[in-house]
């Protein structure tokens, strides 16, 4: 006793261990005088080591780095005393110590493998505190940081000193995984703040099953292991209910922060800036779609079906923005007609539609039934807007127009050059338009200068009584349309549709022939249905 004593002094665990159980056989087979006290000697000392050895045990973690010789040292006692009880259930022949055994020294491995999980998982001394994170946040970064580490010093220096009965790493990482478990179903069950309601869904999403449970250590064996996610499938659910309600709340209640100023700033009646020689009115577009970009972004982040889900909700967001922005570009176009800069606000307006439109373009998915209302909702604005800067044009223009027959088509060339003189004031400004919105607007104007022209020819019955007077006719109108192509062209027009209507009207004008002339009005009408 004395000796074994002495050796568990020196820490010589494993040479204790196989006296005391030399010792215990040996006290097995002796007669009853004296068994009682040699017995109690013997479980003294067995109480004693094992005390020393799951004193050590407990912190196999630590021990695995600092002193690998003495965590060895109690792993080979364990495995020696789970060894004689396995010879005691499967031998009881008289010889064998079966009133010392079984130990059960292996239950309590795992008892004490359990509370040192515990204890580590709990303990916050060793990790720094982040300052923008929650508790909630803090308590989930320390946990996965330990697990994590903790499993890479088992997988590393713990497991190959038992053998495989053990279940080492198995058992290590279930346990780490169900107190991980535990605290997060605590966590989800409480009142969270939207911010930790993100971030536990990112552990149970994200960085739990992809950063840690991917890491090249320990990949191999936690597949193994199958471990499960963080929380149930129901109460993950709930989470992200909460978190996408609370997202898209934010997001909606921010858009429409925004919208309000937009309104403000048009009041104002402040020039807008010009960007390339166009007026611009983009802090709209630029918040709206970079806080719907950035939300996006967070939700896949955590799981691409609940970025998937966050997407298909602001885009609805999106649309009735945008519906709002109309009804409220609708009231400034006719309350806000005295401003000064009333005009190139609505120039401003229609090119922000653009930025929109660029965008829902490119990042919307065809089958989403919202990208329809938002395009619609935006031409709606587009057209509403350019009309407006047509109107004034068009008033001016009309009287000019009717010059034609009032000196019955003579002077001509004079009047148009008054039409062109008096359109191309108005193209300058429309020129801080961006594309498409300009191109789209000249081949308007283009349409009406053309269309109205043919309507001065056929609005009153003009007589010609002579063959040379129709052809003076064709002729003025042949220089005229040639002066029209030439202007719109030069301004943008891609209507090139439209260049030959006029000069087909001069040859109708030109033929004697009735037949001919029913045959080339019946083309006319059928190439230019809406002139």
């Amino acid at each position: 006793v004395k000796q074994i004593m002495d050796l568990l002094e020196k820490h010589k665990l494993s040479d204790a261990a196989l006296l005391l159980i030399a010792l215990e056989k040996s006290v097995s087979s002796k007669s009853e005088e004296g068994l009682n006290t040699r017995q109690q000697d013997i479980e003294s000392i067995s109480e004693i080591l094992k005390n020393k050895v799951f004193s050590i045990l407990k912190d196999s973690v630590l021990l695995a780095r600092t002193n690998p010789e003495l965590l060895q040292q109690a792993v080979e006692v364990l495995k020696e005393q789970e060894k004689e009880d396995q010879n005691c259930l499967s031998d009881n022949s008289p010889d064998q110590n079966v009133q010392f055994r079984p130990r059960k020294w292996k239950e309590l491995w795992m008892a004490t493998v359990k509370e040192s999980v515990e204890t580590r998982m709990k303990d916050t001394s060793h990790t720094p505190r982040t300052e923008n994170l929650s508790s909630v946040g803090q308590n989930l970064l320390r946990m996965g940081k330990t697990m994590k580490e903790d499993l890479t010093v088992v997988a590393k220096c713990i497991r190959h000193l038992y053998p495989p009965e053990f279940n080492v790493f198995g058992t290590y990482a279930e346990l780490y995984h169900h107190h991980f478990a535990s605290e997060a179903k605590k966590a989800a069950e409480s009142q969270l703040e939207d911010k930790d309601v993100y971030l536990l869904l990112s552990w149970v999403h994200n960085i739990y099953p992809k950063d840690m449970r991917k890491d090249p250590v320990l990949a191999e064996e936690l597949e193994k292991v199958k471990l499960g996610s963080l929380l149930p499938s129901s109460l993950s659910k709930e989470l992200e209910r909460k978190y996408l309600e609370s997202e898209e709340a934010t997001i909606k209640n921010s858009l429409n922060k925004c919208l309000e100023k937009e309104i403000e700033r048009w009041k104002e009646d402040k020039e807008p800036e010009k960007l390339n020689g166009h007026f611009q009115s983009e802090l709209l577009a630029i918040f709206v779609i970079q806080s719907i970009y950035n939300g996006q972004k967070r939700a896949k982040e955590v799981s691409t079906a609940l970025g998937e889900e966050l997407s298909h909700r602001l885009s609805r967001e999106l649309a009735a923005l945008l519906r709002s922005y109309k009804d409220a570009f609708e009231d400034f176009k006719e309350k806000g007609k005295k401003q000064v800069h009333y005009r190139p606000i609505l120039i401003a307006n229609i090119n922000n539609c653009g930025n929109f439109r660029d965008y829902v373009e490119k990042n919307m998915a065809e089958n989403d039934d919202n990208k329809d209302r938002i395009l619609s909702t935006l031409g709606d604005i587009e057209t509403s807007g350019c009309d407006v800067l047509l109107q004034q044009l068009f008033v001016q223009l009309k009287p000019i127009y009717k010059k034609f027959t009032e000196n019955k088509w003579d002077c001509s060339n004079k009047i148009m050059d008054e039409i062109i003189k008096t359109t191309s004031k108005h193209i300058s400004e429309l020129q801080t338009l961006k594309n498409p919105f300009y191109n789209a607007t000249i081949e308007k104007i283009h349409v009406r200068l053309v269309r109205d022209y043919i309507v001065r020819l056929l609005k009153k019955k003009v007589g010609l009584k002579s063959a040379a007077q129709q052809q003076n006719l064709a002729q003025s109108i042949s220089k005229n349309a040639a002066e029209l192509e030439a202007f719109c062209t030069k301004n943008g027009s891609q209507a090139t549709w439209l260049n030959s209507a006029l000069p087909k009207l001069a040859e109708i004008i030109r033929l004697q022939d009735i037949g001919a002339i029913k045959i080339e009005v019946a083309t006319l009408a059928t190439a230019y249905p809406d002139i």
